[in-house]
């Protein structure tokens, strides 16, 4: 017997994880870089770093918890929604329910016995599944998001940082800039492996995305640095 894996059930906190990671090592090697590029000293360099970093994470935290949140009470109305229905028109949802399978390819007789044990075990989670198409492995879990961001978040920001304080300040944008490259290719490729897509592919696409961010950054502080 031949046995497969998915892969479904870590979206939630997979995307979390991995936006976290990747916004960390990008807000905060680009920040590093712009004021780098402004040719500010290595103190003010690491402070505003730091700062970055906490309030990136907070920033983070807040903005996945807020974002999930408002999935989660859209599920909850709709489940709401549902139960209500479920106990004045039951008639009527079994043949909603029944014609789903229908439109599926189930042959009618079947479709309509399936959507009646399906019921009397537990009508709601039947039509949460395969009606509004709310299951377990993708339902919304703010709080679970909110800390998978913030921690990955800090977790990329300081590799960054860690580059800025160590590195000489004749090499900082360089050094900066390939540790930083180096670690959102190692990040995207780790993140499309275990998500089960092309490893390749993964590493690329955000190599090549931040490479366009850091570039654009560092033009701006080097502007900057110039004008003021």
């Amino acid at each position: 017997m031949t046995s497969h894996t998915h892969h479904t059930h870590k979206t939630g906190w997979l995307r979390a994880a991995v936006l976290g990671a990747n916004d960390g090592i990008l807000s905060i090697s680009s920040l590093l870089l712009g004021i780098a590029a402004a040719e500010v000293n290595t103190h003010n360099l690491a402070v505003a770093g730091f700062a970055g970093l906490i309030g990136g994470a907070l920033s983070m935290a807040a903005g996945e918890y807020v974002s999930v949140s408002s999935q989660a009470d859209t599920e909850r109305a709709d489940l709401d929604l549902e139960q209500l229905s479920l106990k004045n028109q039951f008639d009527e949802e079994h043949a909603e329910l029944r014609d789903i399978y229908i439109a599926r390819g189930v042959e009618p007789i079947l479709a309509s016995k399936v959507a009646q044990q399906l019921m009397e075990k537990d009508a709601l989670g039947a039509h949460a599944r395969d009606e509004i198409g709310i299951t377990d492995a993708l339902a919304a879990r703010p709080l679970q998001a909110a800390v998978a961001s913030a921690f990955s978040f800090l977790m990329g920001g300081i590799i960054p940082l860690l580059a800025a304080i160590l590195a000489p300040k004749t090499m900082l944008i360089m050094i900066i800039t390939i540790i930083s490259l180096s670690f959102l290719a190692i990040l995207g490729a780790i993140a499309a492996y275990t998500g089960g897509a092309s490893v390749q592919r993964g590493a690329i696409r955000v190599f090549v995305w931040g490479a366009l961010v850091l570039a654009v950054t560092g033009l701006a502080g080097k502007l900057f640095g110039i004008l003021v």
